[in-house]
């Protein structure tokens, strides 16, 4: 008589753990884990092959270079663009209203105005200087940039137009009398151009971006002068020498923007201090776009909204900065004369090399 039947039994095999399966024997072979000590079958040895660091070649080096790089400079550009987001929208209405529309900087060309108040610190012992309100424009400088343009045309503040509403007279007093939006419409009328975009430069936190850049490298003719009563009162002295390059602070350089009497020259009128002032904005754009604004460019993005006031969006100056970045440096052009008429000729002239860029 037959057995009962046996039971059938089904065997399942456990995959061996990550840790096991990544154990080797000496020919490539997994393996299963054993105790210290045990030998496989065939008696050789269990070989556990360490993984070892990679060799350091000049292709690693480089790959974390960019790396590191690409890490700057997006840690500069959200600093501009958080810094710009917090200053947009402090230009006023009038001002706004004043400006015509244009095309993005990257998409075409547009013309920048630049202000600079010549308003001064409470206790400022230059003589004649003003300490309240929105001051005479000690510099008006207009850019032109996007869509291939480059250009920059300063006027010589002692420039005599018509102020609408005001009369004749210099055109740094529209400025004081209106703010951007009268300086604007007095431009835009007496060069017949439209003006896209204003920047109104506070000469209060001026020294803060040069200071950012960690000074700038000015070369220029001889210059001697003391700002706000010297260095021994409290102000700056300025002493340069021609043809020489001096290494300035941001006192220093606001000094240097702000001299009116030039001990060494002078001779000098309005239109060799316009000059100036194109001077110092190129040794800045050479200091923010060289190895020295590369290593503080956070600090640079961070500081410059905080210089000026404008209608422009963070994205909007960014790409006016890279056009300004990309595009060399043009030459000084100041459009005035001594007497402060300047003849419609000349100023023609002058307007169609700013225009053509």
């Amino acid at each position: 008589m037959a057995g009962p039947d046996r039971p059938q039994y089904t065997k399942y095999r456990s995959r061996p753990s990550l840790l096991s399966r990544l154990k080797r024997d000496g020919d490539g072979l997994r393996t299963s884990p054993r105790e210290p000590g045990e030998r496989p079958p065939d008696g050789r040895p269990v070989v556990h092959p360490q993984r070892g660091r990679k060799p350091v070649t000049s292709k690693r080096v480089l790959k974390w270079l960019a790396l590191a790089v690409a890490a700057w400079i997006s840690v500069s550009v959200l600093l501009f663009l958080v810094s710009a987001q917090i200053e947009q929208g402090k230009v006023a209405d009038a001002t706004d209203e004043a400006l015509d529309a244009g095309p993005l900087p990257l998409t075409g060309a547009s013309n920048i105005l630049v202000l600079g108040s010549d308003t001064r610190p409470k206790g400022s012992k230059e003589a004649g200087a003003e300490t309240s309100g929105n001051g005479r424009s000690d510099s008006i400088l207009l850019l032109r940039v996007g869509g291939g343009a480059n250009s920059r045309l300063s006027i010589a503040r002692d420039t005599l137009v018509d102020i609408p509403g005001a009369g004749r007279q210099k055109i740094n007093g529209a400025y004081a009398i209106g703010g951007a939006g009268l300086a604007i419409r007095t431009i835009k009328g007496y060069l017949g151009i439209e003006v896209n975009h204003v920047i109104e430069v506070s000469f209060s936190e001026f020294p803060d971006l040069i200071d950012a850049m960690g000074g700038i490298d000015y070369k220029g003719k001889c210059v001697r002068a003391k700002i706000n009563g010297g260095a021994r009162n409290g102000g700056v002295t300025i002493r340069i020498r021609g043809g020489r390059e001096a290494h300035l602070d941001g006192k220093q350089a606001l000094g240097l923007a702000r001299v009116r009497r030039n001990a060494c020259r002078p001779n000098e009128n309005d239109l060799d201090r316009a000059a100036r002032q194109q001077k110092i904005v190129g040794a800045m754009k050479s200091r923010v776009f060289g190895i020295h604004g590369f290593a503080r460019g956070p600090w640079i993005a961070w500081q410059t909204p905080r210089t000026f006031r404008s209608d422009m969006s963070g994205p909007t100056l960014m790409s006016v900065f890279a056009n300004m970045a990309v595009r060399g440096t043009p030459g000084t052009v100041v459009l005035g004369t001594v007497s402060g008429d300047v003849p419609e000729e000349l100023k023609r002239r002058q307007v169609e090399k700013f225009l053509d860029g």
